[in-house]
């Protein structure tokens, strides 16, 4: 009796320390993240630690272009994922400043939405996972806008005087005025960028405001009647706000994916793998969309997202590829010329 109860206690003590590190061996360590503030629902995060006994370092960069200038600085070290924009990568990517995945070690590769897979900043998928996309998007109050709003074109109407909201993206907000004149975003001819501007210059008046963070709110509060905004904002605005309007533009669908990647010298690669297998679960997905509020890369989460959020999270089905332009890396010219035009129509519109 006495050795069939020391057995069974032997066993028992066995089963607590594998199911306390989900049937396996904890692999420890530390996983810094470098991505913008407010990418992940804490929960997702201790879930992660939890698990996997593993650490994370969260930091938070401003622009693309300062983790850019971070990455550089320290060749590809110092971080273990990062998650940035697409056109960025492209240029990460050709630097040599991220490595290639390892697939075997992704169980949940399948997970992916294919719609995201196969871009220019990746063409084969060696070096990123999407995490979350959005489309360029107005959104507007019916009840003080009183002309009809279906792309770009209508924000120079002139009863919009002082009263939009624009993102602080100088190629989203040059690009408005391009698409209007029937030109890509990613146009490098200098005639049609300098045609841009001139229209662009004459949206000055109807400007109010300038900024990245939580336009939302300004338009729900009616500090302005319409906004141009990134994915995420207009979510929050509906959920809080449903009678808005929201239009994809008639001349276009802007289109960026966010993507994860492991730089080159990553201190704990290993890590941020096992970070990116978990995001691919479908249940944590749902969660972490939910919470982000971009369209949803997960395929296998799509079903499991809340009813609420699925018409925000979920691309339209009648969104195809021939409506959707990426904005992507134009030719130093291209670029300085719209960088120009940019620091003039922000003095114009006294901001």
């Amino acid at each position: 009796m006495k050795k069939t109860l020391a057995l069974v206690l032997v066993m028992a003590m066995c089963l607590a320390l594998l199911s306390g590190c989900g049937g396996g061996k904890k692999s420890g360590g530390t996983l810094n993240i470098y991505t913008w503030a407010e990418m992940f629902d804490q929960d997702v995060l201790d879930g992660f630690e939890k698990e996997t006994g593993i650490t994370i370092n969260y930091t938070n960069f401003d622009y693309d272009e300062t983790m850019l200038e971070k990455l550089e600085a320290s060749n590809g070290g110092e971080y273990d994922l990062v998650i940035a924009d697409d056109y960025i990568i492209e240029t990460v990517i050709a630097e040599g400043l991220a490595q290639k995945l390892d697939r075997s070690k992704l169980s949940n590769w399948g997970n992916i939405n294919p719609i995201y897979q196969g871009q220019f900043y990746d063409p084969t998928d060696e070096y990123t996972v999407p995490y979350g996309a959005g489309v360029q998007t107005i959104a507007y109050d019916p009840a003080v806008v009183s002309v009809p709003v279906r792309g770009y074109a209508d924000l120079w109407d002139a009863s919009f005087r002082d009263s939009i909201a624009i993102t602080a993206n100088y190629r989203v907000m040059i690009g408005m005025a391009l698409k209007v004149l029937g030109y890509s975003y990613n146009t490098n001819d200098l005639a049609q960028i300098e045609e841009a501007g001139e229209l662009f210059y004459k949206l000055a008046d109807n400007i109010r405001l300038i900024k990245d963070d939580n336009v939302q709110d300004d338009l729900i509060s009616g500090e302005v009647s319409a906004a141009v905004m990134y994915t995420s904002q207009v979510t929050m605005a509906k959920l809080t706000k449903p009678e808005l309007e929201v239009v994809y533009p008639t001349e276009g669908i802007g289109f960026g994916i966010m993507g994860m990647f492991i730089p080159s010298q990553a201190p704990n690669a290993d890590a941020a793998l096992q970070f990116i297998n978990y995001i691919l679960q479908p249940e944590i997905s749902a969660k972490s969309f939910e919470y982000l509020g971009y369209y949803c890369t997960t395929k296998a989460a799509d079903d499991l997202i809340a009813e609420e959020y699925r018409e925000f999270l979920v691309l339209p089905e009648e969104f195809r590829a021939d409506d959707m332009e990426m904005i992507g890396n134009i030719s130093p010219e291209a670029a300085a010329k719209q960088e120009e035009i940019w620091i003039e129509f922000r003095n114009r519109c006294g901001q």
